[in-house]
């Protein structure tokens, strides 16, 4: 016999880190950081057909101390790297970061000196969203993705040891073995 079974009915029984992260995953601004052709289709997932509003993050910060999430869309020149490492490390703790699209996430077609090669190169990423471009219905996957992991996220001194262990694990990952048609090894 559980405690449940003595409350009155109507009574909610959950974790203060349940609480947190469900009001943190319910009020992310973002801070739209459009930079090419990916940055038309993120402006289209605030329109009325997509509804980004529904997600409680129709407020578009307009100062990065005011916004937790970063979404880069499109591709990152060397020049343009600086005020986007500058711009990430004003926003304040905790703060995630949406690549979108393949320029963002990797450089895309262009592989030339003049563009990152991927915005991990300069700020942490927590979501790459794959597409040239990525169309609306992808975005707003990408924010519900996040919004779990935001839910998810531990608090205090357990926060720290969650990344710690995650690291070690990552760490700890046996490469593949590659087995041809033939059944030898590659």
């Amino acid at each position: 016999m559980g405690l449940e079974e003595k409350l009155p009915s109507g009574v909610l029984l959950t974790s203060v880190e349940k609480v947190a992260g469900w009001a943190r995953a319910r009020s992310v601004w973002p801070a739209t950081f459009g930079l090419a052709c990916c940055a038309i289709e993120l402006f289209q997932t605030g329109g009325p057909k997509h509804d980004l509003a529904r997600f409680g993050m129709e407020r578009a910060s307009n100062t990065p101390r005011q916004a937790d999430l970063m979404i880069v869309a499109g591709r990152l020149s060397q020049k343009m790297a600086p005020v986007t490492r500058q711009i990430y490390d004003q926003m304040s703790d905790p703060k995630w970061v949406i690549s979108m699209g393949v320029c963002a996430s990797s450089g895309g077609m262009f592989n030339n000196y003049a563009i990152v090669q991927g915005v991990d190169h300069i700020i942490p990423v927590d979501i790459y969203l794959p597409g040239c471009p990525p169309r609306p219905e992808m975005l707003l996957d990408a924010i519900l993705k996040l919004h779990d992991k935001i839910m998810n996220m531990k608090l205090g001194k357990d926060r720290e040891r969650q990344i710690t262990e995650l690291e070690e694990a990552r760490l700890n990952l046996q490469p593949l073995h590659l087995i041809s048609p033939g059944g030898s090894e590659l």
